[in-house]
């Protein structure tokens, strides 16, 4: 009798294990099954978006190049008078971008009549109006638009944002799979590609996924920031905590800048008026540190005071660093104010500066070093995610993770192709003992708490799993 309660005993070790794999392989099945589909817009889509320097001047070229003719260019001021006369009446001049490249155009963008925006571009050397770009429909921002949110709105983010959270389960549960059991060589960090059927694309998928998974992990932390739902919401925490841009709009923490205007009650208006935020503004990209922070008011002035010029602005922006490849939104109001926006790939330099457009002060200067620890990892992760830290290199590293987890999309879908029964789901049986894997329910609890959406979805699925799946269990 001691024998068989010895063969028990044995057994329920290997038993463990198998309904431990078995409750991973089924919620990497369901991460997957929403995950990848949304994985092949977001693989594709940032692809072509962390190309956009080189795409944009060969699609457009008849409007963003010109023929450097060696000789002066015309003033920033003259140039956008140019761009204002070839608009309809009443289009409204929101944003001028600064190159210093000699072989580009000067762009303007416009709020026209409709509420749609269209960028103007000018040939600096003798004003001859190149042609026109509406903001909202040219190609990037469509291939933006689809990577962010499908183009389906407040939709489309929160999918997209989901997609991103499962995507750690994902991670998560294929690095456990690959993990256990796996003592050779073979099949571990190389394929075997002497497999045949299923077992070769299982190979394929499996060692695949587990060089990139490091990349999808940083691609998902590096982007939920950038999420219209969370990502707003910690912005707007980390603004408020200090984490991001330090609280408040002048003089606090190592943000320097003064008071707007002269007057007591002018100072009032200024530092109570403001309801504008960074994110609002019609620029064409913003640090995200400074996204959720207030733009001051330029101070009131009379019918008679003159406007600083556009060159002035230039002239002030290069005096505090700021010389090339920048924003800069365009006061619409008299109380608005001119918002210099400096993104460039090095996120040291990243530089906001709000100037008066009535006496050219400088309102607000926000470097780097004001950015609050949580939105300087951020500023490097947002660069390197883009493409634009190390150049060309960057760009496709970036473009090499992105369209490997592309191919991990489709090896996944044979995989599960050639397991699938006819008209079945194919989702992996639930093991008939429950284990107990306490570190895992913890994980996706924390995980749940920190994204709460992602938190109520795992629970429908749990849900959705015992109510619709329930009675099919694996043999023990």
């Amino acid at each position: 009798m001691l024998a068989p309660n010895l063969n028990a005993a044995a057994a329920t070790p290997e038993v463990e294990v198998i309904a431990h794999r078995r409750t991973l392989w089924r919620w990497h099945f369901y991460a997957a099954l929403f995950v990848m589909p949304l994985l092949l817009v977001l693989a594709i889509t940032g692809t072509i978006y962390c190309f956009q320097p080189q795409i944009e001047p060969l699609l457009y070229r008849d409007r963003m190049v010109v023929a450097d003719s060696h000789g002066p260019q015309l003033s920033r001021d003259v140039l956008l008078a140019k761009a204002a006369a070839s608009e309809p009446r009443g289009a409204v001049p929101t944003l001028a971008q600064i190159e210093t490249d000699r072989a580009r155009s000067a762009e303007f963008v416009f709020r026209l009549p409709s509420g749609e925006s269209e960028s103007v571009y000018v040939n600096p050397y003798d004003g001859a109006v190149l042609g026109t770009l509406s903001v909202e429909h040219r190609l990037m921002k469509q291939v933006r638009n689809l990577h962010r949110g499908l183009m389906l709105g407040k939709t489309g983010e929160l999918v997209m944002e989901l997609a991103g959270c499962w995507t750690l389960v994902m991670i998560g549960t294929g690095i456990a799979l690959w993990w256990p059991g796996r003592q050779s060589k073979g099949g571990v960090w190389l394929p075997r590609l002497s497999l045949t059927g299923r077992a070769w694309w299982r190979d394929l998928h499996a060692v695949g996924g587990i060089w990139l998974a490091l990349g999808a992990l940083f691609f998902v932390l590096s982007g939920l920031p950038w999420s219209g739902s969370w990502g707003k919401e910690f912005k707007a925490l980390a603004t408020s905590a200090s984490l991001g841009y330090p609280k408040g709009a002048w003089g606090e923490a190592h943000v320097r800048s003064t008071a707007p205007s002269a007057s007591a009650s002018n100072d009032e208006h200024a530092m109570h008026g403001m309801n504008m935020k960074m994110d609002d503004l019609p620029l064409h990209q913003t640090p995200w540190a400074v996204g959720a922070t207030q733009v001051p008011d330029s101070a009131q002035a009379s019918a008679q005071t003159q406007r600083v010029s556009l060159d002035d602005v230039v002239t002030l922006a290069a005096k505090q660093g700021v010389a090339d490849d920048y924003g800069i939104a365009l006061p619409t109001t008299p109380t608005g104010v001119y918002t210099v926006s400096y993104f460039p790939a090095d996120p040291r330099a990243e530089r906001t500066l709000h100037i008066d457009q009535y006496s050219g002060r400088v309102l607000s200067d926000i470097g780097y070093g004001s950015y609050g620890r949580v939105a300087q990892w951020i500023s490097y992760g947002t660069s390197l995610h883009m493409g634009r830290y190390f150049g060309f290199a960057n760009q496709l590293v970036s473009s090499a993770i992105s369209l490997g987890l592309a191919a991990l999309a489709v090896t996944g879908f044979v995989m599960w192709m050639k397991r699938r029964p006819a008209r079945a789901l194919g989702a992996p049986a639930r093991p008939a003992k429950r284990p107990p894997m306490r570190v895992w329910r913890g994980s996706l609890t924390v995980l749940g708490m920190i994204f709460p959406l992602m938190g109520a979805t795992m629970l429908a699925v749990w849900c959705i799993d015992r109510l619709a799946f329930g009675a099919k269990r694996a043999p023990a």
